[in-house]
């Protein structure tokens, strides 16, 4: 194995070079402009699921509404977490996060849920977290060793995707 070697006055020359770009720089192996839509449509995604979770935790009635009205909340709180990362990633990238509320449906990946009973709420929840779940995992996947950066937050909000699907599993066999 070769021994790495970085050519320090190379980097420190480059380091000068389009200094408005701030943290990208001639390393940086990605589309940045198509990372950025992509991205957008993630958070479109992550706040749809913040309104589905915040309208369900709302409507959330019957005898065992109060533990799974609690799991709404707690997926809210996270996918508002999720969104405000992707934020702030795209603006690190340079980019203008989109939350225009006109034609967000349209960007998410996941669709806005108005179900009643907690069985049917719980089950959309679950689908969504899978379509999540399988979109997320095509993105990281897509951006490879390109955006370092943005495959491990992917990658963190993946991780949690798939714990609330499974959160939700749990639940489905606990709500008649």
């Amino acid at each position: 194995m070769d021994e790495f070697r970085a050519d320090i006055e190379e980097l420190r020359r480059r380091a000068r070079e389009h200094i408005e770009l701030g943290p990208i720089t001639s390393s940086y192996g990605a589309d940045r402009q198509r990372v950025i839509d992509v991205l957008n449509e993630a958070l479109a995604t992550e706040l749809v699921c913040v309104l589905r979770y915040k309208r369900h935790y709302f409507t959330a009635t019957g005898l065992d509404a109060g533990p799974v009205a609690a799991e709404f909340l707690q997926h809210a709180t996270e996918e508002q977490q999720h969104a405000d990362q992707l934020a702030a990633r795209i603006t690190q990238l340079q980019g203008s996060p989109n939350f225009d509320p006109a034609g967000l449906t349209s960007r998410s990946h996941s669709q806005y849920d108005a179900s009643d009973g907690l069985r049917n709420m719980i089950v959309e929840d679950l689908v969504a977290e899978r379509i999540a779940i399988a979109s997320y995992s095509d993105i990281i996947r897509w951006l490879g060793d390109g955006d370092p950066t943005t495959r491990r937050l992917m990658e963190t909000i993946l991780a949690v995707e798939e714990e609330h699907a499974d959160d939700l599993l749990s639940l489905l066999d606990r709500v008649s």
